[in-house]
């Protein structure tokens, strides 16, 4: 069940909305007998631990204030119930007759709770107190969520003075790196049992470096959190590997942001590099407000240097919630148009160039694309869109299926919307975000594109819609799909065959183009494939 009106991501509606979504993908990977049961149910415990705090600190007082007594008191005696619950799960064993009956009911308790949520008491407390007091109350409920109790504690108080003063004594969240947290392991990874075993392995990595939630964090917090990066550097160490990959030279270069200012635009050069050597303008991700260039794109940028002999180059740009929409893609535009003025400085040829990114940055390859093209300027060779971001909106299967995937679930994604679009309430809506909502015109101008998408990701539905779209748009399309992998893993190609054969196929997609566009060098650089789709091999059941 989903709401039936519009939110925004920083709405307290949309955020519970999404919290629930998590749960019951949970619930389902439990009832399915798949995953790990234990941790999934301690998975659950800790979200519904910060859920019910930040409601009982929060909702409860604006249902109060809305007379909205009846929905305060069902609330409350659903949560305390499921505290209880959740206090006898967290001790038993998986299997146990206590595990089991417990969980049964604290499954049927909260979906009767959420529909509850989303046909009654949420679009009442909408009509009552206005969208702008729900955007207020969603910022109260993530400050809520970071000083909560990791663990339910179900002789608590639930309100007034006792509840902030058991909230306080509890063990908070600033603490979670501390093992005397009483934080249990696996919090952090995927445990659908529906991954690939070697994309199981980062994110079992990427837990046991015990990061805290992103998606309740602060940007700036959040930013100094464990990565990909770490994670994929973690099972290198394990498995006795050194890095980065070498390419020929790395240097920085100072070049105009879109605002006035400065970016940085990286610049990796082959080891053999040619003479009017291809470029490759790549563009990192992170939602617009989290990682830069020197995160895991930087092992992207490597693998594709050595894989097709051209120049890779990223720009560094602007982030929010410093600089919210459309700042980035602003940059990204300034930074497109100086690399083509300026190729035959660092040795490469502006007549060959492709574009591409990862995430949000597949997002601004395409929307920098329409740009240039509506502008009467000569578009990239070719682009590459790995899991992109197509629209703003809560788009298709995967944001139900993969709503607690890992290191993107559904309420990360919101979050990151949230501070991208903070105080612009139309961006959804601008064609540089809203990729989907493109005419058949502007879908036209797209040069030959390759779309990448994996199993595990909250974008899945709405990249592989805009393959889609293109297709019909009579655009040259090709589709790569990869079950069993993650958002993010395009980069791990160390330690991930699925990314070795992402990056293989992102590099085709660039080669051929180079070839077909002049002198690329194809005879240095062959090509060796051609299916139109790639599927990987599929996860173990």
């Amino acid at each position: 069940m989903t709401l039936s009106y519009a939110t925004l991501p920083g709405d307290i509606d949309h955020m519970i909305e999404n919290d629930f979504a998590v749960v019951e993908r949970q619930f389902e990977h439990l009832e399915a007998g798949r995953g790990n049961r234990r941790v999934l149910v301690d998975q659950i415990g800790f979200e519904l631990a910060l859920h019910a705090f930040a409601v009982e600190q929060v909702l409860y007082p604006a249902f109060e204030a809305t007379g909205q007594t009846r929905d305060m008191e069902q609330a409350r005696e659903r949560n305390t119930r499921a505290k209880e619950l959740l206090a006898t799960l967290l001790k038993a064993e998986p299997g146990s007759p206590d595990f089991e009956s417990s969980l049964t009911e604290l499954i049927a308790g909260v979906r009767e709770q959420h529909a509850g949520s989303d046909t009654e008491s949420l679009p009442t407390l909408r009509e009552k107190l206005g969208a702008e007091r729900l955007a207020q109350l969603g910022k109260e409920f993530l400050a809520a969520k970071r000083k909560a109790p990791t663990a339910p504690h179900p002789h608590a108080a639930d309100k007034g003075v006792a509840e902030k003063i058991a909230g306080a004594l509890a063990k908070p969240l600033d603490e979670m790196k501390s093992k005397s947290a009483g934080i249990k392991p696996g919090l952090g990874t995927d445990a659908s049992g529906l991954l690939h075993p070697q994309a199981q392995a980062i994110l079992d990595a990427h837990s046991s470096l015990e990061p805290r939630p992103f998606e309740i964090l602060e940007p700036d917090q959040a930013r100094q959190q464990p990565g990909p990066k770490e994670a994929v550097q973690k099972v290198m160490a394990e498995l006795g590997l050194e890095g980065p990959e070498p390419v020929g030279n790395v240097e920085d270069l100072q070049i105009p942001d879109g605002a006035g200012g400065m970016q940085t635009l990286r610049v990796y050069t082959p080891k053999d590099v040619t003479a009017n050597a291809p470029v490759i303008f790549w563009i990192h991700g992170g939602g617009w407000v989290l990682f830069t260039i020197d995160d895991h794109y930087d092992d992207s940028c490597r693998g594709l240097v050595n894989k097709t002999g051209a120049i890779v180059v990223t720009p560094d740009y602007r982030r929010a919630p410093e600089a919210v929409f459309p700042a980035s893609h602003d940059d990204v535009l300034a930074a497109y148009r100086w690399t083509v003025a300026n190729a035959a400085s660092f040795g490469g040829d502006p007549t060959r160039i492709g574009i591409g990114g990862e995430s949000v940055g597949g997002n601004m390859s395409a929307a920098t694309v329409l740009q240039l093209s509506q502008a009467g300027e000569t578009p990239p060779v070719t682009q590459v869109l790995v899991y992109p971001v197509t629209t703003a909106e809560q788009f298709g299967e995967s944001m139900s299926d993969a709503a607690d995937g890992r290191p993107l679930n559904r309420p990360l994604l919101s979050w990151m919307a949230m501070h991208a679009f903070e105080g612009q309430p139309d961006a959804a809506k601008d064609p540089r975000i809203d990729l989907l909502g493109w005419t058949e015109e502007q879908l036209s101008l797209m040069p030959p594109t390759l779309v990448i998408t994996d199993e595990r990701d909250v974008l899945r539905s709405q990249g592989q819609e805009f393959a889609n779209k293109l297709e019909a748009a009579g655009v040259d399309t090709r589709t790569a799909y990869f079950p069993g992998a993650m958002h993010e893993f395009f980069g791990a190609s160390a330690v991930f065959e699925l990314a070795e054969q992402a990056q293989q196929d992102a590099a085709q997609q660039f080669l051929s183009a180079f070839a077909a566009t002049g002198a690329s060098g194809a005879d240095v650089y062959p090509s060796e494939q051609s299916s139109t789709t790639v599927i990987a091999p599929a996860s173990p059941a």
